[in-house]
This record gives C-alpha cells, structure tokens and sequence, in this order.
C-alpha cells in the first residue's frame, strides 16, 4: 500500500527543497536544486522563474507516478518580498526582481512626499526603512509610475509562494504572512491594507485575502489533492515552534537572511522600535510578529569565499572547521574588528578588510566571531524588554559548530536549542494545511531537537 504524505516546496534564495512528510510530519523524502541566476532587464541578477517553475512541474509529477508515495497535500513555502506579476491569461509579464534590487530615488521620494512621514508609515506597516523592493508593496507602486504600459496589463500580482500554489491551482489569492512581511501594504493598527494602496488602486491587482490555513481540493493528473495556498518562510518556520512551545521564546531562523522572531509581542511597533530597525512578520492568525532581521548568510559566503581563496583552500573547506578552544582564545588576544562587510553596515567595521592571520582556521573564527556578535545585538533588540530565557534555532546555521557554540556562550542567559538543519520552514508549510495538533514533545521526538551547554571563559 502506498505511504500517505504531504509534499513541501521549500524555496530559498540559494537551494530549491522538495519533502515529503508522513501523517506525524516526519520527514521520508527529500530533494535539492538550485540554478543559475539570470538577469533582468536593467542587468540586475534575479531568480530565473521559468526554471524554477518547470522544475516543480516535474519533481511533482514524478512523486505522483510514485509506486510508494500517495501525495494528499501540497504546500509552498518561499522567501518574501517577491511578486509575480499576470496578465489577463495568466502569463507572466516581468522578471521576478530580486529584492535587493533598488528603486529609483525619485520614485522613492514621490512616495513618501505623496503619502507622508517615512517612520510612521514604516511603524504601522511594519516594514523596513527605504530599502528599495525589499518592501514590495512599493514594487507595485514603481510599476506603476516607471512602467506604466507593464502595470496596464497586471491582472494579478502575487507574491511567490502564492504563485507557486497558482502554478498547481490556477486559483490566484492572497493571504496574511507574505502581505504581512514588511511589505509596506498592510496597517497592523487598522488590520487593513494601508491607505495609500486604496489610493493607487493597488488593491484592485492584489488577489481575495484568505486564511494561510486554507487549501483547494482539487482533482489534479485524475487524482484528490488538497493543495495550499502557500506561506511565507519565516512565518512558517515560526509555525511548529509556536503550536508545540508554550513558554515564550525567540526563534532565530538562519539561511540566506537570519531572522530573530519574537510572536509573544501582540501589538505593532513603537517609534522606539523603528529606531532600532525592528520590523514585522505576521503569524497565519495575522497577528504580529516583532522581528529583527541580518543579511548573515549572504554575508558569509561572501566573506568565507574571500578568506578561501586567501589562503588557497577548497571553496567547502569552510565546513569541516569546528570550534577550537585554543584557536578562539588566540584570537581574542588584543581582538580588532577586521572585516569590511559587503550585505549591511556596521559602526565597528574598518574600511578595508585586514587579514590578521597566516591561516584559514584563525582567520575563520574571528569572522565568526564578529558574525556572531551582530546576530547577538539582533536577537537582543527584540528581546531584552522581556523576560524570554528560551532560544530557538532553525536552518542552515545549525550545522555550523562555531557559530553555536558562540551564540550559546555570548547568550549564556538563555537556554538554546537547535533542531536539525533541514528542518527549515518547510515543516510549517505542511503543518499549515493539517488539522492535526502537535503536543510539546513533537520537536524532540521528531526533529533532533538539541540542547547546548555554553562553554565558560573570561573575555
């Protein structure tokens, strides 16, 4: 008889995830890809949609010839700040632009000359500073006025994960966590689009609003499949934390972007707040989510492909190295910041880069070492205003031996987790779509989930 589950795309900006998960959410199948980036039209590197599109199309269709797999579900679980863009049949009209991409300045200052003070808008929407389409609802408003003849034709925007489920359903909605993610669209205050989106008539492009719980029963290839609407990663790595802890924590989920999540802050961000660069996410019942955000994987692999070819060692040398007592107690011996960074700014960072050490292994603790400190400051400043000593790590930097034996010993305070690194957002994705409850054992029973002891020293 073939095994029940439910199939996850989990797509990152680097490694495209597929999974397959049992009736207990236990993981039984995974596989990866990923693909060269291509260019838009200004020569900006961008995801190439069309792949990633075919690629669903086929790993999906394969499972579902599967003699050992019966697939009753489907869910979509992307990064944010990312729209695709339709046109009356369904075609795509643009690039799907990267949100590093920035917008022009005069559009930039059109906006907030037409629509207001910068830092309230930012606080009730909960999005970032101006940071080009990073906050996506200003995409919409950048097509509007740069592209006009593009923006015509928009029948639907949606943002990734939703297309993705549209790829599968041909249904296009809409739904709280990828509008909630410092879009600058949505008003936690008034629990509605802001203002200025009624203005525009953006509202007009943007799809029926549903529950990120909802799912289709659709008859898909001759079979009864219940497919999702899609959810955005960080609220959906967020999800079996939530539903299985009920003591407040921080979760910190690594990847390209390092998201610190706080849920147990139920109101929108203070002046103070915004000062302090914190934004927010929104959990799958619309409620708030106070977060702070660090560019940290991309940032490393920069650097550690930099410090690779310094030293003349294999580009994935960089995973073998563990934490060395010996090694970090050298380094910290009349410590100085040595690196200029490329994804963010920081007010202790040199002008140049300064390589201090005649080896990889030194050289690849102090850039711990400082990465580290950051997400520390990142994780504090959205949770030193209460008391949560529980710390939570998900994703790719839970396999990172050095940058959890520092996080556990610069936070000493706090009691921290880690559970496996493939765990991801892709389980929030499957779970989204279940009527099943989890129980407060569901993390370490099914997901390794691991305690660590900082290391004590005198520094």
């Amino acid at each position: 008889m073939k095994q029940k589950v439910t199939a996850v795309f989990d797509i990152g900006k680097t490694n495209k995830k597929f999974f397959l998960f049992d009736k207990d959410f236990k993981e039984i199948h995974k596989e990866y890809t990923s693909f060269d980036e291509i260019k838009d039209e200004d020569g900006h590197p961008t995801e190439d949609i069309h792949a990633l599109q075919n690629w669903l199309k086929e790993v999906f269709y394969k499972i579902l010839k599967s003699e050992k797999f019966n697939v009753k579900a489907i869910n979509f679980s992307t990064y944010g700040a990312s729209f695709v863009h339709l046109d009356e049949e369904g075609e795509i009209l643009t690039p799907l632009y990267n949100y590093t991409k920035e917008i022009d300045s005069e559009i930039v200052n059109q906006f907030y000359d037409k629509y207001g003070n910068d830092q309230e808008l930012i606080r009730t929407s909960g999005a970032s500073r101006s940071a080009g389409l990073l906050n996506s609802g200003l995409q919409l408003y950048w097509l509007k006025y740069k592209k006009p003849e593009i923006f015509k034709k928009i029948k639907y925007s949606l943002h990734l994960p939703q297309y993705l489920s549209y790829i599968f359903s041909g249904v296009p909605l809409n739904e709280y966590t990828s509008i909630g993610c410092h879009t600058n669209l949505w008003n936690y205050e008034t629990k509605d689009y802001q203002d200025w989106v009624y203005q525009e008539e953006i509202h007009k492009i943007l799809p029926p609003i549903v529950s990120t719980e909802t799912s289709l029963n659709m008859n898909y290839n001759g079979k009864r499949i219940k497919i999702g609407v899609g959810i955005h990663d960080s609220s959906s790595a967020l999800l079996p934390y939530v539903r299985s802890i009920k003591k407040p924590f921080v979760l910190v989920s690594t990847g390209t972007w390092s998201i610190a999540l706080n849920p147990f802050v139920d109101k929108p961000l203070t002046k103070e707040d915004v000062e302090a660069d914190c934004i927010n996410y929104m959990r799958i019942n619309g409620k708030p989510v106070k977060s702070s955000r660090l560019f940290l994987g991309n940032e490393y692999k920069i650097q550690v492909n930099k410090l690779s070819e310094k030293f003349n060692v294999d580009k994935d040398y960089h995973k073998t190295v563990e934490f060395n007592y010996d090694v970090y107690f050298e380094v910290l011996q009349d410590f100085k910041h040595s690196f200029k960074w490329e994804s963010f700014q920081d007010k202790d960072m040199p002008e140049k880069t300064k390589y201090l050490y005649n080896n990889f292994e030194h050289a690849y603790h102090h850039l711990m070492i400082e990465l580290v400190k950051l997400q520390v400051d990142s994780i504090k400043t959205i949770a030193d205003t209460q008391k949560i000593d529980r710390l939570y790590v998900d994703g790719g930097f839970t396999d990172n031996d050095i940058y959890i034996k520092l996080l556990s010993h610069y936070l000493r305070g706090m009691k921290l987790r880690t559970t496996k690194a493939s765990l991801g957002s892709a389980l929030g994705a499957a779970i989204a779509i279940s009527d099943t409850k989890l129980n407060s054992k569901f993390l370490r029973k099914n997901y390794a989930l691991k305690k660590h002891v900082p290391f004590i020293v005198n520094d």
